[in-house]
């Protein structure tokens, strides 16, 4: 079973660490892979380059032997989607894989807004974080239909199909965000204790988000 955490890793810092830890500790992953996006379809173009926020994913999961980088939308033109993603990674690993993308409910709220939203479950299930005791989640209403077809409350019920299910899972995620860093950079404040020290020298090294 093979999990993928996309986003724009702008930079990556510890909150994107301790909830693939914290996911790989409950779900048990073969590997889980950070995908870095280069054109996001739904965000604005990122302030520092694709090798840049590349390298920085690299030092901050070198210690950590299950995580792994795949830069196959820093390589691909145009924007990058999810599907696009998806449908190389199948034919890479196969039709019998578990492929399981890593999301928070925020973003699985908009979900009916990606490229080809409904064909996503076609390649991989949907591991949606929220953060526990917090309020019911408001879906809109094509989301919703969504989860009531697809959703589980079984684990182990990902690792026994390639795709299809949605498992909501309940992580108290770190408060930390890449626009609040790219703030307290920008106005020098410190955020050692947001991100591996690996990643700050990087980022002091090459005078990145000043």
């Amino acid at each position: 079973m093979i999990g993928i955490l996309g986003g724009t890793f702008n930079p990556i810092h510890n909150g994107h660490l301790h909830l693939a830890e914290r996911l790989n500790q409950t779900l048990a992953f073969e590997a889980i892979r950070f995908m870095p996006a280069a054109i996001p379809a739904l965000k604005g173009m990122p302030t520092v380059s694709a090798e840049h926020r590349a390298d920085m994913v690299k030092l901050a999961i070198v210690n950590h032997p299950t995580f792994e980088i795949d830069i196959r939308e820093l390589e691909r033109e145009g924007p990058s989607y999810t599907i696009d993603s998806l449908i190389a990674l199948r034919k890479e690993l196969g039709d019998k894989v578990s492929i399981c993308w890593l999301i928070g409910s925020d973003a699985f709220a908009r979900l009916n807004t990606w490229n080809r939203w409904k064909d996503l479950l076609n390649h991989c299930h949907f591991v949606v974080v929220k953060r526990p005791h917090s309020e019911k989640l408001n879906w809109n209403t094509e989301v919703e239909l969504l989860l009531e077809a697809h959703q589980t409350k079984d684990a182990n019920s990902l690792k026994n199909s390639a795709s299809g299910k949605v498992l909501i899972q309940e992580i108290a995620a770190l408060d930390i965000s890449s626009t609040q860093i790219r703030q307290h950079i920008a106005s020098k404040t410190d955020v050692s204790n947001f991100m591996p020290r690996s990643v700050m020298k990087y980022i002091q090294q090459h005078q990145l988000y000043q």
